[in-house]
């Protein structure tokens, strides 16, 4: 997965392969309070999960409790964006290795990598689900 991201971020792979490497890959999710670690920005929930325990320590060192270990779960990429992201109840996307060297990927809650029901581009959600455009 990490290769794949690093590929689009330097302007090539193919846009549909990194969201089914997402979808396949298990995913390192921090957890505070039996809860899955997210933040909001941009009008988004963003649930932020990592591809590696480096990535994941790299996130710990500036967002974790301080010397304690950061807590997390395993979970497949399919299941944060078909299962999680549509249980949040307001527009989530997935936020991938936030804190690493390369940067960021992020998989917003559009068509096509969230349920047509909860993504923000469909005529579902303007017409009244419970989201805001």
């Amino acid at each position: 997965m990490a290769e794949r991201i690093a590929e689009r971020r330097a302007g090539i792979g193919d846009p549909r392969a990194l969201v089914g490497e997402m979808r396949r890959s298990v995913l390192l999710v921090p957890t505070v309070g039996g809860r899955l670690w997210s933040v909001r920005s941009g009008g988004v929930r963003w649930v932020c999960a990592f591809t590696d325990e480096t990535a994941l320590a790299r996130f710990a060192l500036h967002h974790g409790p301080g010397d304690r270990p950061v807590d997390y779960v395993a979970l497949l990429g399919a299941r944060i964006v078909d299962e999680i992201v549509p249980s949040l109840g307001e527009p989530a996307g997935l936020a991938v290795d936030i804190a690493g060297e390369d940067g960021a990927m992020f998989f917003p809650p559009v068509t096509g990598i969230v349920p047509d029901g909860v993504a923000v581009d469909t005529d579902a959600v303007k017409e009244g689900s419970g989201h805001e455009r």
